[in-house]
């Protein structure tokens, strides 16, 4: 593991009256970028009773932001996918004499469109301290210095040779924030998918073999108490046989000894069609300006394929009526058609894809639907396998 330092007002470049905004200073070059300003009290400043102290406060536009009170982690805020910006409040400890606040801005990406994009801003907005002797002081305007990115993201340590420039230690479970970790893995065999388990860390960004893998955030849960997504895709591509650099930079603190490497099985393979959906993209081609039909007939119906080198053994779901559910999840509605099973046996198994009409004169010729005023909805699930497996 490597841990970043934080720094203080003369450590950091760029010197401003008042905290800058993030996306204007850091122009997409990172997601990361550091605030900090310093501030002398005297004794008399300070509270009297060791058990009353000071309230940081800070006004923060968004996304998230770890703060630290002389190098002292203090805390972690983070607004939400409906309202970015958030006011982050924690008592501090301060001494006599200088005192340094360091505050890391981060983003979760940037805005891809939507009306007055000029207007969203991000980053540190107004900073206070509460509970002084003399009552609240406005740090706002205290003058700031900021830098651009973390030391371990510049120094590139998440690369072969950019981790030889820092020194390593031994990581013992649970970590603090701010912290890389590596570490060293083998390609599962087989051509299944890869992804990592990351329920063990809190939130960061992932690098394998120098390729950035994305940003994860476990520890941000839903109204059901889970994360949204604790399981990361790596691409083989990025997949060597031996000796897969992992590198994980954590921004609140996690464990990451259990990192998991799984292989995602996607043997299982579904599809949820109803009348209203369009017919298959590639129905049509463009020619002169004009898209025309390639089928004879453009209708709308399921398709599913099986991984390379399987084939469908089994029809776990089929319904044609009115179903509902998701992939793995599917259950019968109120009508469907007591031959679903037999047509989609007929057009899928043993093949490695098929493709199923969605025309209710193939599931019950013209006069036996069980429910013709009812709009039809085909949802199916197959399980693929080798052709030879038993």
């Amino acid at each position: 593991m490597f841990q970043e330092s934080v720094p203080t007002f003369n450590d950091l470049p760029i010197k401003n009256k008042m905290p800058l905004e993030l996306y204007s200073f850091t122009k997409d070059t990172s997601d990361y970028a550091w605030y900090s300003t310093s501030i002398n009290f005297d004794r008399r400043d300070l509270p009297m009773r060791a058990d009353i102290l000071p309230v940081l406060q800070i006004a923060n536009l968004g996304h998230a932001m770890a703060a630290f009170v002389n190098g002292e982690y203090i805390g972690f805020g983070h607004g939400s996918n409906i309202e970015k910006s958030f006011v982050f409040q924690k008592p501090i400890n301060l001494k006599p004499g200088v005192n340094h606040i360091s505050l890391l801005g981060m983003t979760i990406g940037l805005p891809d469109s939507g009306a007055y994009m000029e207007h969203r801003f991000a980053g540190v907005r107004a900073v206070s301290i509460q509970g002084l002797n003399a009552g609240t002081l406005d740090v706002t305007l205290n003058q700031w210095a900021h830098e651009v990115g973390v030391k371990g993201e510049n120094m590139e340590v998440f690369t072969e040779e950019g981790s030889r420039k820092v020194q390593w230690t031994p990581a013992m479970g649970a970590g603090p924030p701010l912290t890389w970790y590596k570490t060293y893995f083998e390609a599962p065999e087989g051509i299944n998918p890869v992804a990592l388990r990351m329920t063990s860390m809190g939130k960061g960004m992932a690098w394998v073999n120098g390729n950035n893998i994305g940003r994860y955030w476990v520890s941000y849960l839903s109204p059901l108490g889970q994360p949204s997504q604790s399981e990361y895709h790596i691409p083989r591509a990025f997949l060597k046989p031996k000796n897969n650099l992992l590198v994980v930079f954590e921004e609140t603190g996690g464990n990451p000894g259990g990192i998991e490497v799984l292989i995602v099985n996607r043997d299982t393979i579904c599809s949820f069609i109803t009348e209203y959906h369009p017919p298959n993209v590639r129905s049509w081609e463009r020619k002169e300006e004009q898209f025309r039909p390639v089928v004879d007939e453009v209708k709308s119906g399921a398709h599913l394929t099986c991984p390379e080198g399987k084939v469908m053994k089994v029809v776990e779901f089929a319904s044609f009526g009115d179903p509902y559910g998701a992939c793995g999840a599917y259950s019968l509605g109120k009508c469907t058609s007591p031959n679903s099973q037999k047509v989609v046996e007929q057009h899928c198994l043993g093949k490695s894809r098929c493709s199923i009409p969605l025309e209710r004169e193939v599931f019950d010729g013209k006069r036996n639907d069980p429910c013709p005023d009812v709009s039809k909805t085909l949802a199916v699930q197959v399980r693929c396998a080798h052709e030879k497996a038993h």
